[in-house]
This record gives C-alpha cells, sequence and structure tokens, in this order.
C-alpha cells in the first residue's frame, strides 16, 4: 500500500485508507514528512457504511481520479468467511460507492492475484455466486454451492470473484468514461509474502521453475500499478493484467 501511494503521490493529491487508525496515522506523517500531499481516512472496507463515508470524503475531496483497492488477507491470515469479505465483497463494495465519484478519464485498479489464474473446475452454481458477492446472503450461498471451504479455497475463489467483478462493471464504468481494471501480481517479496512463505516449504522449488527464478518486488508492483491507472493505459479496461515473472507459464517439460 504505501509503495503504491508514494508512487501515485507523485502525480496525485493522495487519500490513504487503513482500518487500523495508528498504523494510518503514521503512514500519513511520513509521506507529509517526504512531502506528499496526503490525507488519510479509516474505514472497513467490509462495513458498507465506513465505505460510504469514505467515499464521501473523497467527493469533498475533489472526487475520484485514480483508485487503488489493495487490501487483501492471505491463505493464511484469516477464515474463509474473512477472505471473502475482505477481498471480494469489501472490494465489491469500494467499487459501487466510488464510481460516481469517477471524473472522465478516472481508472480504478483493484490488486488481485495469479491466484485467480489457477485452473478450477467450477460448477455455473459457483459461478453464479461469485458474480454477485453484494447479495445478502452470498456467504450463506457459497458453501451450498461448493461444500466445505478451506481458506486456500476461499482465496483461490475471491481472486477469481474479483477479476470477474472487474469485467462485469467495465460498461458502468465506461459510461462515465473511466476504466475499471485489476492487477494479478504473482510471489512478491511483502510482508504479507513473507508471512505466508513461512508457512509453505514448497515456495523454493516454485521459484526453481518460474521463468524469471525470483520473487517480484514491491516497486515492480507499483510500475506496474502507475501505468494502468494512467492515461498511457486509456484504452486498457474490464480486464486483468497477470504480473508474475512467468509463474503461469512455467518451466517447459
Amino acid at each position: 500500500g504505501l509503495a503504491t501511494a508514494r508512487r501515485l503521490g507523485q502525480r496525485h493529491r493522495l487519500l490513504i485508507v487503513d482500518k487500523d487508525a495508528a498504523a494510518l496515522g503514521h503512514a500519513e506523517a511520513a509521506l507529509a514528512e517526504e512531502g506528499y500531499d496526503v490525507r488519510s481516512a479509516t474505514c472497513d472496507v467490509t462495513d458498507k457504511d465506513d465505505v460510504s463515508r469514505l467515499a464521501a470524503t473523497a467527493m469533498d475531496l475533489g472526487g475520484l481520479r485514480a483508485l487503488a483497492y489493495v487490501a487483501g488477507i492471505s491463505p493464511n491470515g484469516g477464515s474463509w468467511q474473512a477472505i471473502m469479505r475482505v477481498n471480494l465483497v469489501g472490494a465489491a463494495l469500494v467499487e459501487r460507492a466510488f464510481l460516481p465519484l469517477a471524473n472522465e478519464g478516472a481508472a480504478a485498479l483493484f490488486v488481485s492475484s495469479s491466484a485467480a489464474h489457477v485452473p478450477l473446475s467450477l460448477s455455473e452454481a459457483v459461478l453464479d455466486v461469485l458474480a454477485s458477492p453484494l447479495a445478502g446472503n452470498f456467504l450463506d450461498r457459497l458453501p451450498e454451492a461448493l461444500g466445505e471451504i478451506a481458506p486456500i479455497m476461499a482465496y483461490l475463489l475471491s481472486k477469481r470473484g474479483l477479476n470477474t467483478m472487474v469485467r462485469n462493471r467495465a460498461w458502468d464504468w465506461g459510461q462515465r468514461d473511466a476504466r475499471i481494471v485489476s492487477l494479478s501480481p504473482g510471489a512478491i517479496d511483502t510482508p504479507m509474502g513473507r508471512f505466508e512463505n513461512q508457512r509453505s516449504p514448497m515456495k523454493a522449488e516454485l521459484l526453481r521453475k518460474m521463468p524469471l527464478r525470483r520473487e517480484g518486488t514491491m516497486l515492480e508492483i507499483a510500475d506496474a500499478v502507475e501505468f494502468l491507472v494512467s492515461d498511457r493505459a486509456s484504452y486498457i479496461t474490464g480486464t486483468d493484467m497477470l504480473v508474475d515473472g512467468g509463474s503461469s507459464a512455467g518451466k517447459p517439460g
């Protein structure tokens, strides 16, 4: 989040958001000290009222030019319900609340994951549920359609659903001459990534099978975010950019 804020703050006024007020205060102070034009607002992205208040704050500051949704929970970061709420439901709440704020040329970017590209055999019933994350009974319908859900499966499904949301919402954003995209990072060296690595002994083997044979950096993801929300990407919408060092391509043979 901070890497993205620092990059986008070179061209935009910033409104940074976090659920943790203390962490948010430290981040705002650090960015202000570095010379950024920055404001902050606490928000729980899974709370519709909180998200509405956040959108009102953004409107008071002049509307939306670039949105970067980087909130997420990893497979070992919570229950399957928590993962779905933050990774997909929260993203959908933010998308709906911020669309009316979008100025001409605005872009909304949602950070997904290369996990969204893992081949899964999903029934039409499951796909239908994933396409409606704001339905009031979403978290009840998902296990009814799929059965027992482990956190890793919830993570895969949440990111698949996020990419689906971007495709489905592109028309509505286009009516405001605005864009919506997703970005799917692979193995990136972040605090959350290190947390997952400690619980994934096969990670080193996976890296050896990648064409680039290394993790990506936060700055490399910030480069991709900066491009996708900029006018240089003005004809890119309703789609996903995979930034995974070739892990989806893998090693021949």
